[in-house]
């Protein structure tokens, strides 16, 4: 096979074991590696870096598997209440999220939720697919975080893939990332909300962040992504583009 490039449907192999039918042949992104991992464990509340994670059809595992609700039973999110994105979330030793390192089913944690939230707020715990606004993964590229300029903690992605050239991202929608076993269907572009304008640490608001992804990237940036083979991942894994 020819340096630096992949062959795809070699399985595919006729009765007997017999030469390939047919072999497509891609050119490989060189350098492509997991540059961070993250998981929210409380929806809407801020999360936490992870150096390797479980991942299912599911999901990272303990991702959004809380979440806020109000006295009519909706789900609250940072969208109307951006208070909550200045508490943590973070999985504990027992697979139970704590919210400023307490257990989220304490007083403590949820009078904290309530004063970000209302008075009224209460906590629930729901590991359905049903947790997640659109699908299980967000993978984001370090090329599109540089070319909008902001911190990229502000996309709340799952997964940021480094060595991505500019917004090649954009060509992805349709395709899939081999990382170790793992293997991840990327569905299409995100579209952005309110969210992205509020700072991860501060929680000022800065408008113009959605401006500038509705001006220059369409309205959308990263990937809404699905688990087709579930594994572990680590930071600095090889990612591959099939």
């Amino acid at each position: 096979m020819p340096a630096g490039l992949d062959a795809k449907d070699t399985a595919n192999r006729g009765a007997g074991g017999g030469h390939p039918k047919r072999m497509t042949l891609r050119p490989r992104t060189p350098g492509l590696h997991v540059a961070e991992l993250w998981r929210y464990p409380v929806k809407s509340l801020a999360g936490e870096a992870l150096g390797r994670a479980e991942v299912s059809t599911n999901g990272i595992a303990g991702d959004r598997v809380v979440h806020v609700r109000d006295a009519r039973g909706r789900t609250v999110t940072a969208r109307t209440h951006p208070r909550l994105l200045g508490l943590r979330a973070v999985l504990g030793a027992d697979g139970e999220p704590l919210i400023d390192g307490r257990p989220w089913a304490a007083p403590e944690s949820l009078a904290a939720v309530r004063a970000a939230a209302g008075a009224r707020a209460t906590l629930v715990r729901f590991d359905g697919p049903e947790r997640f606004d659109v699908l299980p993964l967000l993978v984001a590229t370090d090329g599109a975080i540089a070319a909008l300029g902001v911190d990229g903690r502000r996309l709340r992605p799952n997964i940021v893939v480094a060595g991505v050239q500019g917004m090649a991202e954009r060509q992805w929608p349709g395709r899939r990332l081999r990382i170790g076993d793992v293997v991840v269907a990327l569905e299409k572009l995100r579209g952005r909300c309110v969210m992205t304008t509020y700072d991860p640490d501060t929680q000022a608001q800065d408008l113009g962040v959605l401006q500038r992804i509705v001006d220059d990237f369409g309205g959308r940036v990263a990937l809404d992504s699905a688990v087709v083979t579930g594994g572990t991942i680590a930071v600095g894994d090889v990612v591959e583009l099939l």
